[in-house]
């Protein structure tokens, strides 16, 4: 077994549930550890910075004996629960695959860049810096990326995310909104003096409906394809026999680079600013409860030509795309380091049977060696 499955099927074994997402959840402390000790007796010079309490990035910085350009890999070290799994923590090869939580999603890619940097250690780096970064809370709110970029930047980036060693120039950004509407508590048979808010919850719903139709019917962006909306959770009412007060409805609205930012809370305002024009005892309000931008590799980047050019020169198709999931690549590119996503692929992230494929984490730990070293040499 190689090296880099070996440090895979390691990695599995460590619990890092975020637990922001999960309450106790293990957190990213352990693994941690695990990376900064591979990094360490692969030759890096290692730092670990607390992001939150026991939530822990870990830099490893390979310098050549020569100035050079600065490229970063980047991963994240947390993942989602593992309620209704049977074996999470125990990394199982079957087929060409190794299933466990965060397989996938993405301690293979994690163990990719990890192992490469190792590679690329032990035979000498002569020019640029390498730095390897395994953040916190991608798979939440993205503190560590946050963090990492107040302390870091480089030149260019590779995300690890997987990508079926496709090369991923953009991904859609993201928007919570949080909308209420209002109504009037009152005995279920006084109609007179109740006033229904998740009735009026379904008028702001059916305008949802229409406005998903209308994002749908455009013209697709080249790359990211149409933005979209979903309502994902409601909750509201007091029992069967009272009017209902207050309904509270919560979307996500996944956005586009061409869109102004903002966007999602905007259409939301117009509809209940509408409904209001519409119907004198419509009450109703929305928020923005969170946010992240898309992104797209710059145009003039060189980074998405030179990827192609390894993986095809390794002896492996790929194809330029974008992904219709967010990553920490949009944090990293904001900041100013142009960045792609590129991983080796697999089935079942977030889902109760979780895997990757070895193949792809052997080829991707291969690419990123050889790019590496024409990209900083």
């Amino acid at each position: 077994m190689s090296n880099t499955i070996g440090l895979l099927e390691d990695l599995i074994a460590i619990d890092s549930v975020n637990p922001s997402l999960v309450p106790g959840g293990a957190g990213e402390g352990d693994i941690a550890q695990a990376v900064a000790q591979h990094l360490r007796e692969s030759g890096l010079d290692v730092s670990l910075k607390d992001v939150s309490a026991g939530r822990r990035n870990v830099v490893g910085v390979l310098e050549g004996r020569e100035k050079g350009k600065s490229l970063m890999f980047c991963g994240h070290s947390d993942t989602v629960g593992v309620a209704g799994m049977d074996q999470p923590f125990s990394p199982i090869e079957r087929d060409g695959k190794i299933y466990g939580r965060g397989s996938g999603d993405m301690k293979g890619g994690l163990a990719a860049m990890l192992d490469a940097a190792r590679g690329l250690a032990a035979n000498g780096w002569p020019r640029g810096r390498l730095i390897v970064a395994a953040v916190v809370d991608e798979e939440y709110a993205s503190i560590g990326a946050e963090d990492l970029v107040k302390d870091w930047t480089a030149d260019a980036a590779i995300v690890t995310e997987p990508t079926g060693l496709v090369v991923a120039t953009g991904h859609k950004g993201f928007s919570w909104v949080e909308v209420t509407t209002e109504g009037r508590a009152a005995h279920g048979s006084r109609p007179q003096e109740g006033r229904d808010a998740i009735l009026k919850m379904g008028s702001v719903l059916q305008r949802l409906g229409d406005l998903t139709r209308k994002l749908e019917s455009r013209t697709p962006h080249p790359l990211l394809g149409c933005p979209s909306l979903h309502a994902s959770l409601i909750d509201g009412g007091r029992e069967m026999s009272t009017y209902p007060d207050k309904c509270v409805l919560k979307i996500e609205r996944r956005t586009l680079t061409d869109e102004d930012r903002g966007i999602a809370l905007q259409e939301v305002e117009e509809i209940l600013e509408g409904l209001q024009m519409e119907d004198a005892e419509f009450v109703g309000s929305a928020r923005l409860l969170f946010d992240r931008s898309p992104y797209e590799t710059p145009p003039d980047s060189q980074l998405p030509d030179l990827l192609e050019g390894r993986i095809r020169a390794s002896g492996f198709e790929t194809r330029r795309e974008g992904m219709t999931y967010w990553t920490d690549a949009a944090i990293l590119g904001h900041a100013g380091v142009p960045s792609v996503v590129f991983g080796p692929g697999g089935e079942g992230f977030h889902g109760l049977e979780e895997y990757v494929l070895v193949d792809q984490v052997l080829a991707c730990r291969d690419v990123l060696t050889s790019f590496a070293r024409e990209f900083c040499e």
